[in-house]
């Protein structure tokens, strides 16, 4: 197993699970009501520049551009940018994809008025975390929004692995995340440091069960903005 506080943000692992899985089609609700709520009534759609750092094979990022935003994605495993053009071009829809570690964000500062990550941080130890949240604040506007969402410590798995740093596990050996690597489960309490630099913090969860019941998965969604000045 390689260990992830010399890999950046991202781990090799990844390649392997975007070719052998097929899943990460659609966006998730919570994501389309964000970008709804927050910039749907824009007079210009193709002024508003929203990035997503850990974009996989482009679910998000489909939707975003599909609804006419000016969308940007990285993502460390070159399966998935691939993946992400071949299912834009399909389509006639463009976006800016790089493949590369976004702890080192490759766009001048406040370039995007909005940002967004969906469990794509939780894979990456707490110090890889905050370079990524610092280059998020960088690039983001003054007054641009910032989504993030981790798996909970309520999520099944959690404490089923090697512990090597706090809530932080390799080698899980049952639940969802089992086989991926390392996984950092967000506790509640972490949030407000985690996110300092960033204003207007608020946290929701959610949830489902598995196995009839017998298993839980939880998500703590994380929305706040840069400061405007």
């Amino acid at each position: 197993m390689t260990n992830p506080a010399e890999i950046g943000t991202w781990d090799p692992v990844w390649d392997w699970i975007f070719r052998s899985k097929s899943w990460g089609k659609y966006p998730p609700e919570h994501i389309i009501r964000f970008i709804a709520r927050c910039y749907f009534n824009a007079e210009d759609r193709s002024k508003v520049r929203l990035l997503e750092i850990g974009c996989g094979p482009g679910a998000n990022l489909w939707f975003i551009a599909r609804e006419g935003f000016s969308a940007s994605g990285i993502d460390g495993s070159s399966v998935a940018i691939d993946r992400a053009k071949e299912r834009l071009a399909a389509e006639g829809l463009t976006a800016d994809l790089r493949v590369g570690d976004y702890a080192q964000l490759p766009w001048p500062d406040s370039s995007f008025d909005g940002i967004i990550e969906n469990v794509s941080l939780y894979s990456n130890p707490a110090t890889a975390i905050d370079g990524a949240l610092n280059e998020a604040h960088r690039t983001l506007r003054p007054g641009g929004r910032f989504l993030s969402s981790f798996f909970s410590d309520r999520t099944w798995g959690y404490g089923e692995g090697n512990m090597i740093e706090r809530d932080g596990f390799v080698n899980l050996r049952e639940g969802p995340l089992a086989g991926a690597g390392f996984c950092l489960f967000l506790d509640r309490e972490r949030v407000p440091e985690m996110f300092h630099a960033f204003s207007e913090l608020a946290v929701e969860r959610v949830s489902w069960t598995l196995d009839n019941e017998q298993h839980l998965v939880e998500q703590l969604v994380i929305t706040c903005r840069k400061e405007a000045f």
